[in-house]
């Protein structure tokens, strides 16, 4: 018999009571059950998004300190973003886009310009800004994937950003202590955004995850909010990438990533 997923909703220890928990991309996903999980430690929790109405309905389900319209991608909204928010915020998450699968030959070089720089340069502005507003030993937290680990067709962009950004959120710990910053490195995430990419394969995927991960289940968003949740009350911990995938890696030739 496997373990049930986490689950937000059942009672939690007030220790995050007086802090304060911003999520970009909090209005589904990930994002959101970070938040709600974190709302039920005690936290106060602001969420960002784009989708303006998503965020609203993901704002009234939190009960949210506030929302805020936010394409992360544009610098200088990040920058003041921050710049209005009030002091003080102990917590940053961001979540991350969908990954961007192409073959080397049919790969459009301006979309992976793209990609690939707006997601180096997003983190390092939420950094930069989101950090200059925390608290000690506050952390920033970023989500990565594991399925850029095996090489593959269609995975260079992937296997890139896979093998960056935990180097990258190392110095970052280095850089901005005593505030603290990590990375969580997921699979497979049974969320919208894998519904969307995914489409009328979702279900053989998860039939497919059931039958062969170690756990014996999909991994959901409420795994992946208690490891975040657990990484912003353990101030011990920083300049680390955790993975998060159901013993995914450790079956032979199986890739795959959120």
């Amino acid at each position: 018999m496997t373990a049930a997923p986490a689950d937000p909703d059942r009672d939690h220890p007030p220790d995050l009571l007086g802090q304060t928990v911003v999520v970009i991309g909090g209005s589904s996903g990930i994002g959101l059950e970070t938040a709600r999980m974190a709302r039920a430690h005690g936290a106060d929790v602001v969420l960002a998004a784009r989708d303006q109405d998503r965020l609203r309905h993901a704002g009234q389900q939190v009960d949210a300190r506030s929302t805020v319209a936010l394409d992360v991608t544009d610098i200088a909204r990040v920058e003041r973003f921050f710049e209005d928010l009030p002091e003080p915020i102990d917590h940053v998450m961001v979540t991350g886009p969908g990954p961007h699968y192409s073959s080397l030959a049919d790969m459009d070089l301006a979309a992976a310009r793209r990609d690939v720089g707006d997601r180096i340069v997003t983190t390092l502005a939420v950094a930069r800004s989101g950090a200059a507003r925390m608290r000690p030993p506050g952390t920033l937290l970023f989500i990565g994937g594991t399925g850029g680990r095996q090489a593959g067709v269609g995975l260079t962009l992937i296997s890139a950003m896979t093998a960056a950004l935990p180097a990258l959120v190392a110095s970052l710990a280095v850089e901005l202590a005593p505030i603290r910053a990590n990375l969580i490195a997921a699979g497979f995430v049974d969320t919208p955004l894998s519904a969307s990419l995914l489409g009328d394969q979702l279900d053989a995927r998860r039939a497919e995850l059931r039958a062969t991960l170690p756990i014996g289940r999909v991994v959901g968003p409420g795994d992946v909010a208690a490891l975040a949740v657990h990484l912003m009350t353990n101030t011990a911990l920083t300049g680390a990438t955790y993975d998060i995938d159901g013993g995914q890696q450790l079956l032979s030739n199986r890739g795959g990533s959120r």
